[in-house]
Order: structure tokens, then C-alpha cells, then sequence
């Protein structure tokens, strides 16, 4: 399992430090950028990203919740982003696609809880990672909406049957309690930000959630990824 802590939910005004306290339990470090119109709520930008990337080398996962991804994805590769994931609600994702290719960086696509598999599935060949919100995005620390795993499961199932390399990846409400069930449902990476970065010891937190999601992972079918 790979663990990656979203520091939607870390102290801005502290942000290397709290990379720092949980570097040795993250593969990857999640980047949810908001612009205030794709989602209500407003975060950080390409600067934010590349004031990450001079501190730190893990791998920067970076979420555009945004009208116009196309637009800013040449500054987030000048900044240090290692993959960006865009959002199949936009319409078409392909000339994303082919930019963050052209970019040299890894090429994800995000779909919100009530969107159907069936609207990402004709892209799984065409991308690294799959990322399902089991919230609706926006907020941090929102309920695990537990329909979302049928559809994780599911895709799971095409992944496999088709030996896909595309990962799959869950962000929303994962804390110990609901690790175990994405994980058994097929989940690659977990991304975490409240359940870590509100704990009193972060680095502590991550690897009960490591943990937890690595028990469940025990449970997945014979040949499951």
C-alpha cells in the first residue's frame, strides 16, 4: 500500500515542517489545488508547489479542482508537480492528457462520488491513475461515503482482467476505520489529510492508517493487485 497525506489539512503557516513530520511515512505527498469556481473553496497555487518541491522529494500527487486545468498546467510542471489529475466532470480530458505528457509529468484523472464509472473507464489505458473521491471534493474532513467502494472494486476488476498500469487511489474521509475496506476494495494509494495532520503525532497516525489499510489489503481476492 501507498500512503499519501494531503496537505489540504496541514498548517500553511507551518507547511515544510509538517511535510517533514510525516516524510517517513508517505509515498507521496497529495497537492489539492482549489480555485473557488470547479469547488467553493479556495487553496494554493504553482508558487505553493514549487516552494514544496525545493523542500522536499517526495512525489507531488497534485488535484486540480479547477474550471480550466489545461491552463495552468504548464506552470505546475515548471514548478515541480510529478503528476497532476484533472477532473472527467470537465468534459474530455485528452488534450490534458497529451500537455502533461508533453510536460513530462504523470497523467491522472479524478471523478467526483456521484459520477459513474462508466465515464472514466474509456481513459484507463490512457492514464497512470484513477483517483475516486469518496467525498465530494471541496473540504477537508467530510464522511467516507462507503458507495464509492463498489465502483473501486469494480474498476479494480477491469484493471486486472486487462493488466492495466494504471494505479487507483481513494481521497476522502480515509482515517484507520475505513483504510482497511478501500484497501480490500482495491485501492493502490490512500490519501489521508485530516485523520494525519489534525492527529497529535502525524508521523504516529500514518502508520496506524498504513496499518489498518495493510490488513485489509491481506483480505483482497487471490490476484488482485
Amino acid at each position: 500500500m501507498k500512503l499519501a497525506p494531503s496537505i489540504l489539512s496541514a498548517d500553511f503557516a507551518e507547511l515544510a515542517a509538517e511535510v517533514d513530520r510525516v516524510r517517513d511515512h508517505a509515498d507521496l505527498l497529495h497537492v489539492d489545488v482549489m480555485d473557488g469556481h470547479f469547488v467553493p473553496n479556495l487553496t494554493i497555487g504553482p508558487p505553493v508547489v514549487a516552494a514544496l518541491r525545493r523542500r522536499t522529494e517526495l512525489f507531488l500527487d497534485t488535484h486540480l479542482m479547477v474550471d480550466n486545468p489545461a491552463d495552468l498546467l504548464d506552470d505546475f510542471a515548471k514548478a515541480g508537480a510529478d503528476r497532476c489529475i484533472v477532473h472527467v466532470e470537465l468534459g474530455d480530458p485528452r488534450p490534458c492528457f497529451d500537455t502533461m505528457r508533453a510536460r513530462g509529468m504523470g497523467v491522472g484523472l479524478v471523478f467526483n462520488p456521484d459520477t459513474p464509472l462508466d465515464a472514466v473507464e474509456p481513459y484507463l489505458g490512457e492514464i497512470d491513475l484513477l483517483l475516486f473521491m469518496s467525498v465530494f471534493p471541496g473540504f477537508g474532513g467530510q464522511a467516507f461515503i462507503p458507495s464509492v467502494l463498489e465502483k473501486l472494486e469494480a474498476a479494480r476488476a477491469i484493471v486486472d482482467e486487462r493488466g492495466l498500469a494504471v494505479e487507483l487511489e481513494i481521497d476522502g474521509g480515509i482515517n484507520e476505520e475505513t483504510a482497511p475496506a478501500a484497501a480490500a476494495a482495491g485501492a493502490d494509494i490512500l490519501v489521508a489529510g485530516s485523520a494525519i495532520f489534525h492527529a497529535d503525532d502525524p508521523a504516529a497516525a500514518a502508520g496506524r492508517i498504513r496499518a489498518a489499510a495493510e490488513r485489509g489489503r491481506s483480505g483482497r481476492p487471490a490476484g488482485g493487485r
